[in-house]
């Protein structure tokens, strides 16, 4: 039976409130990175996390604005495409996974467990960016309906292999998705969900995604761990 946990990761000086979800012996644990206007309690990053933690992954999915900047981006707009500051803050909890394994309260094994991220809307331009930054932990990334081009230059240090999903409804973003897969330096795929629009919200829309993500994840990490030198074994 998983076994969930909140939590408050410490990124600089903030501290982001999270949920990290743990079945009985994880092939790995996903980094969600939500787009503007969401959070940890999204019920669409919430139904992909269910479907990875039955799969055998754990799932963080995690406030990347405090209460106060999150008040301040639904009034201003302040921080809806601030996402080298998002990129920071999925940097920090993929760093604070190992970090607090040795000193806190989360399981020892938790350090050695490779990390994907899951990228939502502007989120998947963060997770890219904390994917180029820390090609030694993330093994793999998940876009979900994204604005991967707003990586940038970041596009092309990404390694992990990166699979973008797109809605077949949501011709804008489906272009800067295929334009954006160009500039990936690893292993890419995008995938069409046939019917569906940027949200997903067609019958059977959100369960493809929760399956593409899953497989791509298991196949990415499977039973990888990884070792002392950083370097991802079998």
């Amino acid at each position: 039976m998983s076994s969930s946990l909140g939590v408050a990761v410490p990124v600089g000086d903030v501290r982001l409130a999270g949920v990290l979800t743990l079945p009985p012996h994880p092939h790995g644990v996903v980094v969600f990175a939500h787009g503007s206007g969401s959070g940890r309690l999204s019920p669409r990053n919430s139904a992909v996390a269910d479907a990875l933690v039955r799969a055998g992954l754990g799932a963080l999915l995690l406030d990347l604005l405090t209460v106060a900047e999150d008040a301040d981006d639904r009034a201003t707009a302040r921080f809806r495409f601030a996402v080298e500051l998002l990129a920071e803050r999925v940097a920090g909890a993929i760093d604070w996974l190992a970090y607090d394994a040795i000193v806190g309260d989360l399981p020892p094994s938790l350090r050695e467990l490779p990390v994907g991220v899951f990228g939502a809307s502007t989120g998947a331009s963060a997770a890219l960016i904390a994917a180029a930054e820390r090609p030694d932990r993330v093994r793999a990334v998940v876009s979900r309906g994204g604005r991967p081009d707003l990586a940038g230059d970041a596009l092309a240090r990404v390694r992990a292999p990166t699979l973008l999903i797109v809605g077949e409804r949501d011709p804008v973003v489906l272009r800067l998705n295929a334009q954006a897969q160009l500039d990936l330096a690893g292993e890419s795929q995008l995938v069409v969900v046939p019917g569906a629009g940027h949200l997903f919200e067609e019958p059977g829309a959100l369960e493809r995604v929760a399956a593409l993500a899953r497989d791509w994840f298991l196949q990415h990490l499977g039973s990888a761990r990884v070792g002392s030198g950083g370097a991802a074994s079998a």
